[in-house]
């Protein structure tokens, strides 16, 4: 049977963009681009890693949980050469957290069916990096986290954790929940053949209903976490000028003493 490997991915808004709240303090999604998470395209690319190692015997399900343009992530992720996707929408999970969505996430990947299953890090738009473990714990397998290297044989995975002053080889008995950080390698840029072939691999749309999953779970009303309050970062205002006739060392360190900064 041919290795099972479901890539959690995060469709987020583009942080190049003008991002504000909604009225509902809640990320507004509709007055800025999104993308596939950059940091989740190294999960991706560690799944297509372990199946070329695997001489092709393994099946790549690429996940996520969001609105409709969601599917241009999905997209992204098949055209880089994953085989399916799966993707979980509904109205009522707007505004889910990361526990309500670790709900989600495993409910998905049970009904998908998996050996093994690869995140990010963090996505780039929460950067909390706690979903694997939560998704991890709601599966009831283990975790092998921060991974900068990872490989799959004999039933286990494998990898290597790199800190500020050790590594560290661990491994786990499958199935199992990984993450990969953004030293596990550089991901490949979807070819012209990836990107037309992607046009016509299968996209699953799964809801609540289908996850047996009630709204009262999830969304704004489900969270454990919220924002109270939020401010707009004011405008960027004029810098100061410090003009060196002989004294500008001086007026600097005034300067950065009066800002605190030494």
């Amino acid at each position: 049977m041919s290795l099972r490997i479901v890539v959690c991915v995060k469709y987020v808004p583009d942080a190049t963009g003008d991002r504000h709240f909604a009225e509902d303090l809640t990320v507004d999604r509709d007055d800025v681009d999104g993308l596939l998470s950059e940091l989740d395209e190294y999960a991706v690319e560690q799944a297509l890693q372990i199946k070329e190692a695997n001489d092709g015997d393994a099946e790549i399900t690429v996940l996520t949980v969001g609105p409709e343009d969601a599917t241009d992530a999905l997209r992204k992720a098949l055209s880089m050469g994953a085989d399916k996707a799966v993707h979980v929408e509904d109205d009522d999970l707007h505004g889910t957290d990361a526990l309500g969505t670790s709900l989600v996430l495993a409910k998905a990947v049970e009904k998908t069916g998996y050996d093994l299953v690869v995140c990010g890090m963090a996505s780039t738009d929460g950067t909390m990096g706690v979903l694997p473990a939560l998704l991890a714990e709601r599966l009831g397998v283990p975790q092998v986290t921060q991974l900068s290297e990872v490989a799959v044989a004999d039933g286990k995975v494998t990898g290597r954790r790199d800190g500020d002053t050790a590594s560290e080889q661990l491994e786990a008995a499958l199935p199992a929940v990984v993450s990969v950080t953004d030293q596990s390698g550089e991901a490949r840029y979807p070819s012209f053949k990836g990107i037309m072939a992607a046009k016509k691999k299968p996209v699953e749309t799964l809801d609540l209903d289908d996850l047996d999953i009630d709204a009262d779970e999830v969304g704004l009303e489900g969270a454990w976490t919220k924002v109270e309050e939020a401010t707009e970062r004011p405008a960027r205002t004029a810098g100061t000028i410090v003009k060196d006739e002989g004294e500008g060392a001086k007026q600097l360190a005034e300067f950065l003493a009066g800002q605190k900064f030494i």
